[in-house]
């Protein structure tokens, strides 16, 4: 399984960015649509910390409370692409955002990881 993260660059506070996670090499026994997708980051000098999840029918998702009201998770299961959209962000936004799939434990990150795109936040 391999996943890839597009859409980072440089957004003004305030603004908004959508990420996108394209996925590829599911097993038929496993599709991607029967796959959790998690959406996590990562500063200099932090631990990566959990963003948001979705379930594998997109109706199930939860959000750490950093992103909630303002970060809103989605899947095309058709076109095998998780989305990130992310909405007024604040200085506290800029990291390395990483898609992440495996795993049965919605909560709990899964085994493979994308190689990650920034986002850089500017006042």
């Amino acid at each position: 399984v391999q996943l890839v993260e597009s859409g980072g660059g440089f957004v003004q506070s305030g603004g908004p960015l959508r990420l996108s996670c394209a996925a590829s090499g599911f097993a038929p026994v496993f599709p991607f649509s029967s796959s959790i997708i998690r959406w996590y980051r990562q500063t200099p000098g932090k631990e990566r910390e959990f963003v948001a999840v979705i379930g594998s029918e997109g109706q199930d998702t939860s959000y750490a409370d950093s992103a909630r009201d303002r970060f809103t998770i989605s899947r095309d299961n058709a076109k095998n692409m998780a989305y990130l959209q992310m909405n007024a962000l604040k200085a506290s936004d800029p990291a390395v955002y990483y898609c992440n799939t495996g795993g049965y434990t919605y909560l709990m990150a899964g085994k493979t990881w994308g190689q990650g795109t920034q986002d850089t936040v500017t006042s």
